[in-house]
C-alpha cells in the first residue's frame, strides 16, 4: 500500500483516539519531507489545532508519539513548528522492494473484462505533405499516452484520422498537373510524401505570384486572393471530387497512395502504430448527413446561399460554418462523421483527441455540436491539448517549406548519435551492424525522451545536439545507466553469483534508503501519469531514479562489496532499478540497449 495513504489513515485514527474527533483521511495533508529535515513523510498539523486546542508543537508531539506506538511503519518522528516529520521504518521500504522483485510488470495494473475502453486519436496527418517535427510530438505523445493508459488497466484503441480530402489536398494535385510532367516516386527515387509535399510548396509559390500580378492590375489584396486562377481551379477540383469525377478521383487515389507509403515508413521508424485508421473521405459524408439532419430539426440554420451554420452565441462562442455554399464540407463536418462512426465501431467509454493547443476552440465547438445533435457522449470528449514545438530559430511554416522534416530529423539524430558515440569510444569492439543498431536506439531514445519529458501543455524548443548528450536529463544518459546495470548483472552471472529472489536485510545506508523510496513510488507515478494524461510524469521519474542510482553507484561498490549479504542485496536493488527503467521507458515508446 502507498505510504502516504497509510499515514493519512493512521493520522485520522490518531486524531479520533487523542481528541475524540472524526477526520476524513482524504483531508489529512501529507507531503514528502524536505531534504533539510530528517524524515520521509510530513504531516501538516495546523488543521488539527482547533480540535486539539493545543499549540502546533504539542499537537505534533502527541500525534507523533501515537503513531510510533501504534503504527509499525513509523519508527520515529520530529516536530518543526507545525510540521510533523515521520521516519518510515526500513522494513517498509524493503517490503516494497520485495513486492517489485518477482513482478516483471511492477507498477502496471492488468486489464480485465471489466476494464473501460479508451480510444486515443493521434497523428491526424494531411496527405499533402510529409510528417514534420510537430507531427513527431503528436505521434510520440499519442503513442505514449496509449501505453500509459494500458498500464493503468484500460483497454485502449489507437486511432488515426487521415485528412485525405479538401482544399489542401487539391493544392498539391493542381500543382502536380501544372508542373509534374508525370513525375512519380519511382521515377525520381523520392519518398511519396516528400514528392507531394514539394508540389504543395510549389502551389503556394504560384498562388503568391498570381496574387501579386492581380494586385499590380489594380485588384485589392482580398480580391486578388479570391480571383487568382489557381485558387479558382482548386474550388472547381474540390467540387468535381465530391461529385466523384473519375479523373479527379483517380489522380487523388494515386497521389494519396504515394503519401500513405511514405507515412508508413516514417511511422515504422518512429515506432508508433494504430489499431484503426479512419479516412476523412469515408467519414465526411456521414458528417454532412448529420448536419443536414440538424437543419431539418432546427438545430442548425441554412442561409440563402445554401451554406449551413451553427449559432453558438448562447454558449459564449460565435457562429460556425458547417457546409459551404457550394455544398462542400469543412473540417468540423468530417469530425462529426468520424465521431459517430467510431462510436458505432467500438463501445467507447472515453474518447481522447491528441491535437495541438491551436485547436482548443475547434474541440469546444465539436463537443457542443455533438451534444446538440443528441449524442450523450458529445460533452465527454477530452481534448489532450499540447503546445507547439519550435526550433532555436523560431516556428516552422509548411507552405513555405521551412518545416523540419521528420525523416530528415531522425536521420540527422542517428548521425549525431554515431558521432557522439565514436568520440566517446563507447562502442569499441562492436561489429558495424551492432553499432548501427545502437545508434538507432540511442537516436530515437534521445528524440523521444527530449520531447516527452516536457509538460505536454507547454510550448517547447527542440535542440537535437542537446537531446543526445550522454550526461544530464537525456534519453542517452538513462539508456547508458540501464546498460551499465545490465553489465553488472552479466558479470555477476559470469562469476556464478546467484542473485537472490528476495531482499534480506534490515540495515540500509542513506543512499540505499533513498533508492528504495524512489522504487516504491513507481506504481503511484504510473497512476498519476494516467490521471493527468502526462507521459512527462513518467519521464522525469525515471530520470530521478537513474540520478539516485548513479549517486549510489558512485559511493558504493556492488560486485566488489566484501560483505556477501550486502553485495547480494545491492544486486537485487540494481536489478530492480533496471527493470523499472525498462518498464518506464516502455511507456514512452523508448528501447533500452542491453549493451552500450
Amino acid at each position: 500500500m502507498n505510504i502516504e495513504l497509510i499515514i493519512k489513515d493512521q493520522v485520522a485514527v490518531a486524531i479520533n483516539s487523542l481528541y475524540g474527533q472524526q477526520v476524513d483521511p482524504a483531508q489529512v495533508q501529507v507531503q514528502l519531507t524536505r531534504s533539510e529535515f530528517e524524515g520521509d513523510q510530513t504531516v501538516m498539523v495546523f488543521p488539527f489545532l482547533r480540535t486539539s486546542k493545543k499549540s502546533p508543537e504539542v499537537t505534533g508531539q502527541e500525534i507523533g508519539e501515537y503513531l510510533v506506538a501504534n503504527v509499525t511503519e513509523v519508527s520515529k518522528f520530529n516536530v518543526v513548528k507545525g510540521f510533523l516529520n515521520l521516519v518510515i521504518d526500513n522494513t517498509f521500504w524493503i517490503d516494497r522492494l520485495n513486492e517489485a522483485i518477482p513482478d516483471d510488470r511492477f507498477g502496471f495494473i492488468p486489464e480485465t473484462d471489466q476494464s473501460e475502453l479508451v480510444m486515443i486519436e493521434y497523428s491526424s496527418p494531411n496527405t499533402n505533405k510529409p510528417l514534420h517535427l510537430g507531427h513527431i510530438r503528436n505521434n510520440l505523445l499519442g503513442f505514449s499516452l496509449a501505453e500509459v493508459m494500458k498500464a493503468n488497466g484500460y483497454k485502449v484503441v489507437k486511432t488515426n484520422i487521415v485528412n485525405d480530402r479538401g482544399v489542401h489536398i487539391c493544392k498539391s494535385m493542381v500543382a502536380w498537373l501544372k508542373f509534374g510532367n508525370g513525375e512519380t516516386p519511382e521515377t525520381n527515387g523520392k519518398k511519396g510524401d516528400h514528392l507531394v509535399g514539394e508540389y504543395y510548396v510549389k502551389f503556394d509559390q504560384l498562388y503568391k505570384s498570381e496574387i501579386a500580378e492581380l494586385m499590380a492590375d489594380g485588384r485589392t489584396e482580398e480580391q486578388a486572393k479570391e480571383e487568382a486562377p489557381c485558387i479558382v481551379e482548386i474550388r472547381e477540383m474540390l467540387i468535381k471530387w465530391e461529385a466523384n469525377d473519375p479523373e479527379v478521383r483517380q489522380l487523388w487515389r494515386t497521389m494519396n497512395g504515394w503519401v500513405y507509403a511514405g507515412f508508413d515508413e516514417t511511422y515504422k521508424t518512429l515506432g508508433v502504430d494504430f489499431d484503426k485508421i479512419y479516412y476523412e473521405s469515408d467519414t465526411y459524408t456521414i458528417g454532412r448527413d448529420e448536419v443536414l439532419r440538424g437543419v431539418k430539426e432546427g438545430i442548425f440554420q441554412q442561409e440563402s446561399d445554401g451554406s449551413v451554420w451553427a449559432n453558438l452565441e448562447k454558449e459564449g462562442l460565435d457562429k460556425k460554418i458547417l457546409l459551404r455554399s457550394d455544398g462542400t464540407s469543412v473540417y468540423i463536418t468530417q469530425d462529426i462523421g468520424t465521431a459517430q462512426l467510431r462510436y458505432r465501431d467500438y463501445p467507447i467509454d472515453h474518447m481522447i483527441y491528441v491535437v495541438g493547443n491551436e485547436q482548443i476552440y475547434h474541440f469546444q465547438v465539436l463537443s457542443l455540436l455533438l451534444d446538440k445533435l443528441g449524442y450523450k457522449w458529445g460533452s465527454d470528449l477530452y481534448h489532450f491539448s499540447y503546445g507547439m514545438v519550435e526550433l532555436p530559430n523560431g516556428r516552422m511554416k509548411s507552405r513555405e517549406g521551412t518545416v523540419v522534416d521528420a525523416d530528415d530529423l531522425v536521420a540527422g539524430m542517428i548521425d549525431v548519435a554515431r558521432s557522439v558515440s565514436m568520440e566517446l569510444g563507447k562502442l569499441e569492439g562492436y561489429s558495424e551492424a551492432e553499432k548501427e543498431h545502437i545508434y538507432h536506439i540511442v537516436a530515437l531514445g534521445a528524440l523521444k525522451y527530449f520531447i516527452l519529458k516536457v509538460d505536454p501543455k507547454k510550448t517547447m524548443t527542440f535542440n537535437p545536439e542537446e537531446s543526445i548528450d550522454f550526461n544530464g536529463n537525456t534519453g542517452p544518459f538513462i539508456q547508458y545507466t540501464y546498460a551499465r546495470i545490465q553489465s553488472i548483472l552479466r558479470k555477476a552471472k559470469e562469476t556464478a553469483i546467484a542473485i537472490p529472489l528476495k531482499a534480506e536485510t534490515t540495515s540500509l545506508n542513506d543512499k540505499e534508503r533513498s533508492l528504495l523510496k524512489i522504487i516504491s513510488l513507481f506504481p503511484e507515478v504510473v497512476k498519476e501519469a494516467g490521471k493527468g494524461h502526462s507521459p512527462a510524469v513518467v519521464a522525469n521519474y525515471v530520470y530521478d531514479l537513474v540520478k539516485e542510482f548513479n549517486s549510489f553507484y558512485h559511493d558504493y561498490s556492488i560486485l566488489n562489496e566484501p560483505d556477501l549479504s550486502i553485495r547480494d542485496f545491492r544486486l537485487v536493488v540494481a536489478q530492480t532499478v533496471g527493470k523499472i527503467i525498462k518498464n518506464g521507458f516502455s511507456l514512452l515508446g523508448i528501447e533500452v540497449p542491453e549493451r552500450m
